[in-house]
């Protein structure tokens, strides 16, 4: 674990405003002993909004794209740094399959039990099934610290790399590196 991040979990007050999304993330991690802070801000939706409460938050900050194929058989969690642009030509022909496109809200809440705005990887605790395929951005993979929404759109947990890893391998979905 990280020097760098807190030895305490960062308190949280469970009640009203605490989304069982939320809590849910918060109880995975604490079963893994994952350290990690958590900072509270405004809903947001996109990228560009969240970069603005993102002053202060040491890490690498991510942009999730929640994507299906052309049959809609197959889904994909898309996680690249927020600064990157995905080209879905290219990362289907890397991914080996068609065009690919982005998925309806109703399968996100169907696969991932999340809404828009909410997308995390946080959202495979709810993929039961294992069926969603996750492909990172390969220069994500050694960063030190990295941020992602715990499943709402009101706050940033931030937790160390290696730590982000050991989830994706706990959840048990297909993991692919990337170069974006």
């Amino acid at each position: 674990m990280l020097a760098s991040l807190p030895s305490e979990r960062v308190c949280r007050v469970a009640g009203p405003m605490m989304d069982d999304q939320e809590e849910g993330v918060y109880r995975a991690l604490d079963g893994l002993r994952i350290r990690y802070e958590r900072h509270e801000h405004p809903p947001v939706f996109t990228v560009d909004e969240a970069a603005r409460h993102w002053a202060g938050i040491d890490a690498a900050h991510c942009k999730n794209l929640f994507l299906r194929n052309k049959k809609g058989t197959i889904h994909y969690l898309v996680i690249l740094e927020h600064t990157k642009q995905a080209d879905l030509r290219q990362l289907a022909a890397r991914l080996g399959d068609d065009r690919l496109s982005f998925a309806s809200s109703e399968r996100l809440m169907a696969h991932l039990g999340l809404t828009a705005g909410s997308v995390s990887p946080f959202g495979l605790i709810n993929d039961r099934d294992k069926r969603v395929q996750v492909a990172i951005d390969l220069n994500l993979k050694d960063v030190p610290r990295i941020a992602f929404h715990p499943n709402v759109n009101t706050a940033t947990i931030v937790l160390g790399g290696a730590d982000f890893q050991r989830f994706l391998a706990w959840c048990g979905n297909p993991v692919r590196w990337i170069g974006f």
